[in-house]
């Protein structure tokens, strides 16, 4: 069951954030933002969920588990938002708040699959990464179904936010989940000394996410307006990156074992570059589709494999405090990759920076391979 309950948050978390991707025209004409303003919206998302993961690690830390359902349900609440802004301004403020409540769950849930890992010392991480993404898939296209019959953003938020909100009471910690709150010097502070290992992976971690957020992002347009696609034919590459990046995670959870971290991150990063090269100097559509394809499988079990490492080498009094460190450097990627290839493209080509995303994603192996991972910790 605790396994269980460590997939629903997850699955909660993707069908929010595909709803979000597919209800956003929709938010923006309600909204009256332009792209501009769309723009600075959709950074205080991400500066939101900054601000509030090492926070909320620490906070997890102090209170334990049951901090987690608060964190998913503050999530749902927030989650109506947007679908009520009717303005730029209030975009702004809704969007900053979803980032932060976001930011919240994102730590919870990581932290509580990394414990679910020390306790059961079966790998979770990918499973429930490819649940997250599964689900965003799902709800991009229940929400595509929605607004084809007409569903405002008000409706389509209002139902999600339910779902969120019902599962944040069904992954309440069951009574005799044991937890024991820090004591003394062992009580994590906010602002303290991140160690080395730590800063090399989180490093490492946001270049993956960027490397991820960059076809994520870069895909559609990519073929549009490389190869003249059409605009249904483009939307096959975020729809099709998802699904691949939930068969990868799907894949490595089956396959890998503890122990095998080092050979799933080289490979990882090896066969999103190699996608990623493909897809960046393809001379067609179809082709550079499926080098999109290829480098989502790559990409996908980076991240998750990444978190794994840092949580389980963390001491247990801190373990959800590293996780919401780890995080918050990891996003910094995210956030910088899709800005640094739109800047590239406007230097250069797109092509051209898309090639620099392979080429990024291909160095990223060798810090994998010589890398000393820190050793997985066994008490809880």
């Amino acid at each position: 069951m605790r396994r269980g309950r460590v997939l629903l948050g997850f699955a909660a978390f993707g069908l929010f954030w595909g709803a979000w991707g597919a209800a956003l025209p929709a938010v923006q004409r309600q909204a009256n933002a332009g792209d501009g303003e769309l723009g600075f919206a959709l950074v205080l998302v991400g500066l939101g969920a900054l601000v509030s993961m090492r926070a909320t690690g620490l906070l997890i830390d102090r209170a334990g588990p049951r901090l987690t359902p608060i964190t998913v349900g503050a999530f749902g609440l927030a989650g109506i938002l947007p679908g009520l802004a009717d303005s730029p301004s209030e975009l702004y403020l809704y969007l900053l708040l979803l980032g932060a409540a976001s930011g919240s769950m994102d730590v919870a849930i990581n932290a509580d699959a990394v414990r679910e890992e020390v306790r059961s010392g079966r790998l979770l991480l990918n499973l429930a990464h490819a649940c997250f993404s599964g689900a965003v898939l799902l709800g991009s296209l229940a929400t595509g179904l929605l607004r084809w019959g007409g569903a405002k953003p008000g409706l389509v938020f209002g139902l999600v936010a339910l779902l969120v909100v019902l599962v944040a009471i069904a992954t309440r910690p069951a009574p005799g989940d044991p937890w024991k709150p820090p004591v003394g010097h062992d009580r994590p502070r906010l602002v303290q000394r991140i160690p080395a290992w730590l800063l090399v992976l989180g490093v490492l971690g946001a270049v993956a996410y960027w490397i991820e957020n960059a076809w994520q992002s870069w895909g559609a347009v990519h073929l549009e307006r490389t190869f003249e696609a059409s605009p249904g034919a483009s939307a096959l590459a975020p729809g099709l990156f998802a699904a691949s990046m939930a068969l990868g995670r799907l894949s490595a959870h089956r396959l890998s074992r503890p122990g095998t971290e080092r050979v799933v991150l080289i490979a990882g990063a090896a066969v999103a570059g190699g996608g990623s090269a493909l897809a960046a100097l393809a001379p067609s559509a179809p082709i550079a589709l499926a080098g999109i394809v290829i480098a989502g499988t790559g990409c996908s079990v980076l991240a998750p494999t990444i978190i794994s490492v840092a949580g389980r080498a963390a001491a247990p009094h801190e373990r959800a405090t590293v996780i919401g460190s780890l995080t918050t450097l990891m996003y910094l990627g995210f956030l910088v990759g899709p800005a640094a290839v739109g800047g590239l493209a406007e230097l250069a080509t797109l092509r051209t920076s898309l090639a620099a995303v392979a080429a990024l994603a291909l160095l990223l192996a060798l810090p994998f391979a010589v890398l000393r991972l820190p050793v997985a910790r066994s008490s809880r």
